[in-house]
């Protein structure tokens, strides 16, 4: 099955509003950081570097911001077992 992507205009008419209130969201929350005197926190450095790669153009942006939060695979984890 070959997927089609949606045209640019379709996909802005379709997810503006959406992507407008989730950065409206993430600027409220630097905010509230900011406010709060700031940080060095490594949390907060990934939340800089995953705005950083929206700005970048390209495909793959959200596999790279989702890498950002991601831990390294290790083949040698422990298997969960189930309950």
């Amino acid at each position: 099955m070959t997927l089609t992507p949606l045209p640019a205009t379709q996909a802005l008419d379709t997810y503006f509003l959406d992507a407008r209130a989730r950065l409206l969201d993430v600027a409220a929350i630097l905010d509230r950081i900011d406010r709060g005197g700031g940080t060095s926190d490594p949390r907060l450095e990934r939340i800089q570097q995953a705005i950083r790669t929206l700005g970048e153009v390209g495909p793959d942006r959200a596999a790279h911001v989702q890498e950002l939060f991601s831990l390294p695979y290790e083949a040698d984890w422990e298997r969960p077992t189930p309950r």
